[in-house]
């Protein structure tokens, strides 16, 4: 069979530009964001205890690690663009690969990446004593008030910088992402530190309990017991969300045999171990009845730093937070996009993104259609609604990628594995059996927000079908 229009010999490719402590860098960048600051006082009102709340992030650090050992086995052994999407379409069929690829593209990552957008331009409001909330300019265009405040025009401007960045070569994105992780793993390790330095707290603090505080926003059900530990893991993993982000990249890092099971293993090793850290840092400073009472307009570690630099820390945070959501835009950005313009090339998205510039080789359009379409959810302010929603397909598919990694040793028995997974296969296994058992509990828990993210995942199929159709009519 021979395709109508066949890509020229010259079709530029993409380039092995990155190397191994920027892909280290792009998987701690998208797990360092807010999470570690904020997760802890709810995940206290949950489990109650300051010893439980560690226990909590050790158990969801343990979880996230076990799943970078078979990413390490697959992405090495399939380093090319697009990660989870080939992984997913070559175990499980076209269909499946689409669907995530569109759950990406349209909801998670756009959404995610608006919703960096806008925290960062929220962190900056408070850090500049809300000087943005109070600036709008507006007009009128036939006859419609039209208008944008500070806070939107920041978190666009931050959306289309970080885009233009990635537009100039996949190194300037890694090393863009190499300073922003150095810059955020210094800030959170510093909060910890200066916790332990001069905050005058108490180590008893570990051995006391949370469960009286007042727990704001917390439901009573989320609050003891199973559902309250399956609530806490779903506040850490969301913490550690970003372990398997070096994946879409897979096809432009250097020495990719050796150098992405350093990505993921490495990435999750230093994430993990800042987390518990920081955490052990803010029980020794405040105790866990302070640390559950925390109003949900501050955060722990303000309160922490307020207990030696008083008003100052609020600003101090919210620079903190504006450095933390930048660097997880960044990276976000930088990896995500490989996903449509991998799509593009298969002919199951939009043609134009599986075009790479002549000049830079990365995936320009790609990269500016994504920016678009987080611009919209921007405005629009659905981000949150909708990020939401797909907490739970997102992990539905992490599940059905680790499982990828049984069918690929069973139908591929003889292809080249310069890593192979540790612990294969009971490491995988209780990977399988713990998110099966989170995903169970979501759906018990908040059955209303697991339908409406499979609602968004069905949405796909009539673009899956169109698309599947347009390629079908190119052949002859």
């Amino acid at each position: 069979m021979i395709e109508r229009n066949s890509a020229p010999s010259a079709r530029p490719e993409l380039v092995r530009g990155m190397g191994p402590w920027a892909a280290i860098a792009v998987n701690v960048a998208n797990m360092i964001g807010a999470g570690v600051f904020l997760k802890t006082r709810v995940m206290t009102c949950n489990v109650g205890s300051a010893k439980a709340v560690l226990l909590v992030w050790i158990a969801a650090g343990l979880l996230s690690l076990a799943g970078t050992f078979s990413y390490s086995e697959i992405a090495a052994m399939m380093p090319e663009a697009g990660g989870d999407y080939i992984y997913l379409r070559r175990a499980y069929g076209r269909l499946i690969g689409f669907l995530y690829g569109w759950m990406v593209f349209a909801v998670a990552r756009a959404g995610s990446q608006a919703a960096l957008a806008v925290g960062l331009a929220i962190f900056m409001n408070v850090a500049l004593g809300g000087g943005l909330a109070s600036w709008h300019v507006g007009g009128a265009v036939m006859g419609l008030p039209v208008g944008i405040n500070g806070l939107t025009l920041v978190a666009l401007v931050a959306i289309w910088t970080v885009a233009l960045i990635n537009c100039a070569s996949v190194s300037t994105g890694g090393r863009t992402a190499l300073v922003a992780t150095a810059a955020k793993v210094l800030l959170v390790f510093g909060v910890g530190l200066a916790a332990f330095l001069f905050a005058h707290g108490s180590w008893s603090h570990l051995g006391e309990s949370g469960v009286q505080g007042t727990c704001d926003g917390v439901a009573s059900s989320a609050r003891g017991g199973i559902a309250g530990f399956g609530a806490a893991m779903l506040g850490a993993l969301w913490a550690y969300d970003g372990w398997n982000n070096v994946a879409p990249l897979a096809g432009e890092i250097r020495d990719p045999q050796r150098n992405l099971p350093r990505a993921f293993i490495g990435g999750m090793l230093v994430v993990g171990a800042l987390y518990l850290f920081v955490n052990v840092a803010y029980f020794y400073a405040l105790t866990p009845l302070e640390i559950a009472s925390v109003r949900t307009s501050s955060s722990v570690a303000t309160e922490v730093l307020k207990r030696f630099l008083g008003p100052i820390a609020v600003s101090l945070t919210a620079v903190a937070l504006m450095v933390s959501s930048f660097g997880s835009l960044h990276s976000s950005v930088l990896a995500n996009s490989r996903i449509p313009f991998a799509m593009a090339r298969a002919g199951l998205f939009f043609r134009g993104l599986a075009e790479l510039s002549p000049r830079s080789k990365v995936p320009v359009r790609a990269i500016l259609a994504q920016a678009a379409w987080s611009s919209v959810l921007a405005l629009s302010g659905s981000y949150d609604a909708l990020t939401d929603s797909v907490i739970f397909v997102a992990w539905a598919f992490y599940g059905l990628s680790i499982g990828s990694l049984f069918i690929f040793r069973r139908t591929m028995p003889d292809a080249p594995r310069p890593y192979r997974a540790l612990g294969y296969p009971i490491i995988p296994l209780v990977f399988l059996l713990v998110t099966t058992g989170l995903l169970v509990n979501t759906f018990v828990a908040a059955p209303r927000q697991a339908l409406q993210g499979v609602a968004v995942l069905f949405a796909g199929l009539p673009f899956y079908w169109w698309w599947s159709r347009q390629r079908r009519s190119s052949v002859v």
